[in-house]
């Protein structure tokens, strides 16, 4: 059990500094996108690489943090019954979730997106604009860092479930325990 809570921290620790650095695209973003509409309505000309630019930031930012909301779970939930429901049903539910519908999802992902990544990456894709950025490979490659790392975290969510379902959720820092976890008693 300790090794498996250990591999839920190591899961977690990972999507928590991809999560940290990748967030910091969103300043990234919003300067570009700035700097955009200002030289449109300003100087009145436009770069087609600026353009792309903020729109490729926005898509490695959003496909690389994926996992680190999952592992915040802050990804869109239908709480009606799972808020209420014990820490065990709760488990449960998230195990099932993982096993019979997240690893699925991860594999026609990955099944269909590596001969997409790969055929890109041949060609050295580049932006359809003319003046656009090259390196389209690059951006299309976060389709599988997606894949994997929620993947990841989708493993590391039924370990967790396991855990509470054996009684060891004790073994993992309070900020990987189960979410929407009663409070203890004081």
């Amino acid at each position: 059990m300790r090794i498996l809570a250990g591999f839920v921290r190591a899961i977690g620790a990972l999507n928590w500094v991809i999560g940290q650095v990748f967030s910091w695209l969103a300043l990234a973003i919003v300067m570009v996108c700035f700097a955009v509409v200002v030289q449109r309505y300003v100087f009145h000309t436009s770069y087609p690489w600026m353009q792309d630019l903020y729109v490729w930031l926005n898509g490695a930012m959003f496909t690389a943090v994926a996992g680190f909301a999952l592992w915040r779970n802050d990804h869109v939930r239908v709480d009606i019954f799972y808020r209420p429901a014990s820490l065990r049903t709760k488990a449960i539910c998230d195990l099932i979730g993982v096993v019979f519908f997240l690893i699925p999802f991860i594999y026609v992902v990955l099944a269909y997106g590596w001969p997409y990544v790969q055929r890109s990456w041949r060609f050295y894709e580049g932006s359809a604009n003319i003046g656009g950025m090259p390196g389209l490979f690059i951006l299309k490659s976060f389709i599988i860092v997606f894949a994997v790392l929620v993947g990841l975290q989708g493993l590391a969510m039924a370990g967790r479930s396991i855990l509470v379902l054996a009684g060891r959720q004790d073994l993992l820092p309070p900020r990987h325990r189960y979410p929407l976890e009663e409070p203890e008693a004081a």
